[in-house]
């Protein structure tokens, strides 16, 4: 039996054919879960022509992956930051999947935010990266760990932030603000639902190889070299993905509330 053969997952930001959702999601059912995925809180019909060829928020196509090895798939389009719309998708996981034991809140924005000053950083935009990346994290959290009570099964919950939670940079404002905070919610959780058998633990990527990054880091393609640091170049998103999985089997249940660096070793001080 795989590790996590009758488990179901839920992936939040899981939407790009080169990302660190759609790695996750892949590697969990590789390892056995049925997996629910969520992309974009927009209907992907309804995007523009350049956003389709660059492989955005494809969540029917991630979701054949996860079918290619073996397991269910749920497919859903909502937005993470608002209550209504995520009650409403972890109850339909549980009806159409029969349970959910595994969240991994993925789901983030930095488009537009990074590499703006604080002089010029709009107001709005500030708000929804930390909406989506802190509120739909509370949402998310708030909405599954009712249904694993339930179950009295226990549950994991991974966390993915960045190393722009554990340093703060020039120009990066709204995405350090929303990621720092991610570590402190990471260890709130872990506090709390460690007594009822739910591990939490958070993942900190470095400079991942990603369509995201494409977006906001668009002069660093195509060698993707890394030459400050250590390991000199940028990590897969498979990389990322794998050990996000790894975090949700058995043997790494005595790691708990920790977030852990994942960057070439670009931040080994915390």
């Amino acid at each position: 039996m795989a590790e996590l053969e009758g488990k179901v997952a839920l992936v939040t930001g899981a939407g790009r054919l080169r990302g660190i959702g759609r790695a996750a999601a892949v590697a969990l059912a590789r390892l056995g879960a049925d997996v629910a995925i969520s992309g974009t809180g927009r209907d992907p019909a309804t995007f523009p022509a350049d956003e389709k060829a660059l492989g955005w928020r494809d969540v029917e196509s991630v979701a054949e992956q996860i079918r290619d090895c073996g397991r269910r798939a749920l497919p859903l389009v909502f937005d993470v930051a608002d209550l209504e719309q995520v009650n409403e998708a972890v109850d339909r996981i549980v009806n159409e999947l029969g349970r959910i034991d595994i969240l991994i809140n993925n789901a983030a924005i930095a488009r537009g935010a990074d590499r703006t000053t604080v002089e010029t950083l709009d107001p709005d935009l500030f708000q929804r990266v930390v909406d989506v990346k802190v509120r739909g994290t509370f949402l998310c959290t708030q909405a599954v760990i009712r249904h694993i009570y339930r179950q009295d099964e226990g549950g994991k919950i991974v966390n993915i932030a960045s190393i722009a939670g554990k340093r703060g940079s020039a120009n990066t404002l709204a995405y350090n603000a929303a990621n720092f905070a991610m570590i402190g919610m990471t260890q709130s959780m872990a506090r709390e639902f460690g007594p009822r058998g739910v591990n939490v633990n958070c993942v900190c990527p470095g400079a991942v190889d990603t369509s995201r990054m494409d977006d906001v880091r668009p002069d660093d393609r195509p060698e993707r070299k890394r030459p400050g640091d250590p390991v000199n170049r940028w990590g897969s998103d498979d990389e990322v993905g794998e050990f996000v999985a790894y975090l949700c089997t058995e043997a790494a249940s005595w790691i708990h509330g920790q977030s852990i660096n994942q960057d070439g070793g670009a931040v080994m001080e915390h």
